[in-house]
């Protein structure tokens, strides 16, 4: 009996398509084992901003527990986080880079208060984490772990003792810059001021290892990831960073600096944000904001003619799709290059537009664990990247601080302008 090549290829996949099923089916159960041992631990969400954005910081004008449901969602609620996994949340305190000395200050804390008070009205499913220990305690309770990150060095306004009192009040990192270079550190999305950073960059650098403040280089230029990892006593994080050499976005991670990472002990959480994973997107981007000036400079005075025919442009040069796979592809690249001890999740939402297939929301991270399994990932892999690593580099930011507090006192340098 002969079959025709069509035949045989039907015939394959409606025999393979129960092995199929039973494949996924067991890569989800094994998603659903790591996130019940482990907390899922991201690195950055912007929550904290956009209610400020939507509510003024007015908690009682809206429910937490469920966001999908408003007017333009959020990404983040509780039940989403909860059905997402996730086991603990580093909640960011960004302020924009246009407020400066008292006022960055004032809403830096204003951003922390409202922190506090989200963890307090829902206290049956959050809880504030200041160690290590707190996450895995707080996790096995069944409830989020709440962290603080500090997105900014513009929040301490060149000051050591604001940056103590934002340790005091909860905070456990602080990325160096936002989009601009402060006073004493560059940003890797401005031209250069201070050949990466100043005396009292590293200063401030020593202080936050005195503490036991996690140093975060999201945001900051090449140079200042080579010189803090060359000065740090302790390991660093990157909270919401993606692969230069998968997408060469000044905000992503180089692979020499991702094998000092190896050697620092540190861990690269990668971000979800299209813009940041996929070339394509970046480019659009960049051709966008080029065609508005353009069009600006063409039809000054007339708003409503570059806002049609920005339209146009936009409706002939679309969002480009991004598949989860490119996503993993990140995932992966951090994990070969500085090993499986040394990447994490950090995924930016309610901070960014565009995310890949799939991830839309903070229900994403057993998808994509899920895909990571389908790679060949196993149990202790994914529970490394979910938040074991996270977790060890906390741990040893302690230890350090422990030990530097017993020899060091707390740091008194002024600052006095450029010392570059």
């Amino acid at each position: 009996m002969r079959f025709s090549l069509t035949v045989v290829l039907c015939l394959v996949v409606l025999l393979s398509a129960p092995f199929a099923g039973a494949a996924a089916d067991s890569r989800e159960a094994l998603v659903q084992e790591v996130l019940a041992a482990t907390p899922l631990i991201d690195g950055h969400n912007d929550a904290p901003w956009a209610i400020r954005d939507r509510w003024s910081n007015q908690l009682g004008s809206f429910d937490f527990h469920d966001t999908a449901s408003i007017d333009k969602p959020m990404h983040t609620d509780l039940k989403r986080l909860k059905e997402g996994g996730v086991g603990a949340q580093f909640w960011s305190v960004w302020v924009p880079t246009d407020l400066e000395g008292g006022d960055a200050v004032t809403t830096v804390i204003e951003q922390i208060d409202l922190v506090h008070r989200l963890v307090d009205r829902y206290p049956d499913e959050m809880e504030l984490a200041l160690t290590a220990s707190d996450i895995r305690r707080i996790h096995s309770d069944g409830k989020i772990a709440s962290l603080i990150g500090i997105e900014g060095g513009h929040s301490i306004d060149n000051s050591m003792a604001v940056l103590r009192a934002l340790f005091q009040l909860g905070a456990r990192y602080m990325t160096l810059t936002h989009w601009q270079n402060v006073d004493w550190c560059d940003a890797a999305t401005e031209a250069p001021e201070h050949d990466g950073l100043t005396d009292f960059g590293e200063a401030v650098v020593g202080e936050m290892n005195r503490l036991g403040m996690m140093v975060d280089l999201s945001h900051v230029s090449a140079e200042v990831m080579r010189q803090v990892l060359d000065i740090t006593k302790a390991p660093v994080i990157f909270s919401h960073s993606s692969a230069f050499a998968i997408n060469p976005h000044p905000r992503n991670v180089p692979d020499d600096i991702l094998r000092q990472v190896t050697e620092n002990a540190g861990v690269v959480m990668v971000n979800f944000g299209s813009y940041f994973l996929a070339q394509s997107h970046t480019e659009r981007w960049a051709a966008l904001k080029a065609e508005r000036e353009k069009l600006k400079s063409l039809h000054p005075g007339d708003p409503d003619r570059v806002k049609r025919e920005m339209d146009q442009w936009m409706a002939d040069y679309p969002v480009p799709t991004v598949g989860l796979s490119v996503l993993g592809d990140h995932v992966e690249h951090i994990r070969n290059i500085a090993g499986i001890d040394h990447v994490g999740l950090g995924s930016d939402y309610d901070g960014i537009g565009a995310l890949p297939e799939e991830m839309g929301d903070v229900t994403g991270y057993p998808r994509l664990l899920a895909e990571l399994a389908r790679r060949g990932w196993n149990r202790e892999d994914l529970g490394k990247l979910a938040g074991e690593n996270l977790m060890r580099v906390m741990a040893d930011v302690e230890k350090v601080a422990i030990g530097l507090q017993k020899t060091r006192q707390p740091e008194e340098m002024w600052f006095e302008g450029d010392d570059s």
